[in-house]
């Protein structure tokens, strides 16, 4: 599902985000991404969601090669793809039904199948009753799992998250948590970026660890591919 053959993604200035990076996340997988801040977290799942682009090397995601597609077919290729931030990015003057339907409005879904997806993507993340709420009215939690909701309402085949509890408690972190793997358990692959080492060991999933830039033996015994 998602492969990268000796990627590297260096910027303009000279600096090396990540450095012959090989790995490869099978189908209906959950995985971590984990590291010191700078380490290429970021830059690695924005990479997968094509936000950026890699330097050199190469990236196969559903068998697709992500070099040889065109700027035009970025949007439709997007549509496999979930992201979920650590700050959800919410619209304040917008409801929550409405944050998120947005990336099926923008699709350009029909208004009876967003108001049924919607409302479905609601009820997983156990928000069906805040719809018509305003974002500025719900505690971190719950306008994190509105984040969830837009990133789950299309349906991806692939789940992406960065640090999507870096800003709350453990036992909010554990409850979002709980979401991502119910996500995986109907067949989405989930692959997760956190620096909370212990949330990782409690959930115990594959780990791939980078360290500078470049990816370093994850310490289960598990070899990175």
């Amino acid at each position: 599902m998602i492969s990268f053959y000796h990627v590297s993604k260096r910027y303009p200035q000279g600096f090396d985000a990540l450095r012959n990076i090989t790995f490869e996340v099978p189908v209906g997988e959950m995985a971590f991404l984990t590291g010191h801040s700078g380490a290429g977290k970021t830059t690695l799942l924005r990479l997968i969601a094509i936000i950026e682009r890699s330097t050199s090397g190469q990236i196969i995601i559903d068998g697709e090669n992500l070099n040889r597609i065109s700027r035009r077919r970025i949007p439709y290729f997007r549509r496999k793809v979930g992201m979920v931030f650590q700050s959800p990015r919410l619209l304040m003057d917008q409801t929550v039904f409405d944050n998120v339907a947005l990336p099926l409005v923008i699709a350009g879904h029909p208004h009876r199948d967003i108001a049924r997806r919607v409302r479905a993507a609601l009820d997983k993340v156990d928000l069906l009753s805040k719809e018509k709420a305003y974002p500025i009215t719900l505690s971190g939690g719950e306008q994190q799992r509105v984040g969830i909701a837009r990133g789950v309402v299309n349906k991806p085949l692939i789940l992406l998250a960065d640090e999507p509890t870096g800003n709350l408690d453990p036992a909010l972190s554990w409850e979002i948590m709980m979401l991502f793997r119910q996500f995986n358990q109907v067949g989405v692959t989930v692959l997760i970026a956190t620096h909370d080492v212990m949330l990782i060991q409690q959930m115990e999933r594959r780990v791939l660890t980078l360290r500078n830039g470049s990816l370093v033996e994850p310490t289960d015994g598990t070899r990175v591919q």
